[in-house]
């Protein structure tokens, strides 16, 4: 059998917890596909669209800034926020970007600027998720 353990864990809640073929996800320099018996590793995930292989296809969710490890008998992603494309919702996503593209426009701090910044990014791909339901 080619599954490994996959645990997905948010501050809030255990997202995923199951045996999987194989989990996409993104890193700093691009996306990553996880597959059984991979090396150990530690990496920080950034604001993306993770994706989920089980026996029955692929499900894609929204997942925000966070770290995966890879262990010898599972991996663990520990995210601020993770959520299914039929969770989202669209209508408070597109308020939050135009809210973020605002308030970006606007003579910012750099650190309200990058608060703004993350905010967009994440709105936008959670719209972006939600889109591929469609």
């Amino acid at each position: 059998m080619n599954t490994f353990k996959l645990e997905v864990l948010t501050p809030r809640r255990e997202f995923y917890s199951g045996d999987v073929e194989a989990v996409t996800i993104v890193l700093e320099d691009g996306e990553m596909t996880l597959l059984k018996d991979h090396e150990p590793m530690l990496a920080a995930l950034e604001i993306g669209e993770m994706r989920i292989k089980t026996a029955d296809g692929w499900k894609n969710a929204f997942a925000s800034q966070g770290f995966v490890e890879v262990r010898p008998d599972e991996t663990l992603i520990f995210v601020q926020t993770c959520e299914w494309p039929e969770d989202i919702d669209e209508a408070r996503a597109e308020e939050t970007r135009q809210r973020a593209a605002e308030a970006m426009r606007q003579k910012l701090s750099i650190i309200e600027y990058k608060e703004s910044q993350a905010a967009l990014a994440r709105s936008m791909m959670r719209l972006r998720v939600k889109k591929h339901l469609n």
